[in-house]
């Protein structure tokens, strides 16, 4: 049996190596943040839409007609000045798609887009491009970040570092970038609009004196 001055010795030393332990710093060990591998910038990007264009087809759908609605509500929400409609020569659904690109473009200005703003061109397809989709295009800023998928290194060298690999983050970083609707905000924030002085003091007023704030 321990004596007790030996038995209380090895308790204590027992709790400095346990404290040790808990206090180590295990995340100091990783090398680099994910998002100094997958950082978020601004730049100018093109944003597309194909419209497939089969032989036969006289006219749009109505899917097709919504899908360049919203198309048209991306571009009048961006900088952009104006629309690029391409429509392909040289494959066999070329005059289909001749026919359409009319009709697409009367869309674009039902949905806001402004006559003016509407360039038409048109692009070699060649005869097996019997597909060969309309395009829809326009440039203007957006956040982006790197592609995703890239495995440098094997999994298990990072495993013993306590390093992430490479391409952790790189989907959340993707999908941060194309939920932003305006990429100036990753810029700095917002001017505030001026208070209403009026307003405020009416709420505040109710406030006060128990009323209900939220029947105006």
């Amino acid at each position: 049996m321990l004596k007790k001055p030996f038995a209380a010795a090895i308790l204590l030393l027992s709790a400095a190596m346990t404290s040790g332990c808990a206090n180590r710093d295990v995340t100091g060990s990783i090398p680099m943040d994910y998002r100094e591998r997958h950082p978020i910038v601004l730049t100018d990007a093109e944003t597309a839409l194909d419209l497939p264009v089969g032989v036969n087809d006289t006219r749009l759908t109505t899917g097709m007609k919504d899908t360049i609605k919203g198309f048209a509500q991306r571009f009048t929400a961006s900088p952009a000045s104006y629309v690029q409609v391409q429509v392909p020569q040289g494959s066999l659904n070329a005059p289909a798609a001749s026919r359409l690109s009319h009709e697409v473009r009367s869309a674009l200005v039902a949905s806001g887009v402004h006559a003016k703003s509407i360039v038409m061109t048109a692009y070699a397809a060649g005869s097996n491009g019997d597909a060969a989709p309309i395009r829809l295009s326009f440039i203007a800023t957006k956040a982006v970040t790197s592609s995703c998928g890239e495995w440098p290194e094997d999994l298990s060298d990072n495993t013993m570092d306590n390093r992430n690999w490479y391409n952790f983050g790189c989907a959340s970083q993707n999908n941060l970038a194309a939920q932003i609707a305006n990429p100036t905000d990753l810029l700095g924030p917002r001017g505030m609009t001026p208070i209403d002085a009026a307003r405020r003091s009416t709420v505040i007023g109710k406030y006060r004196s128990g009323s209900d704030t939220t029947s105006e």
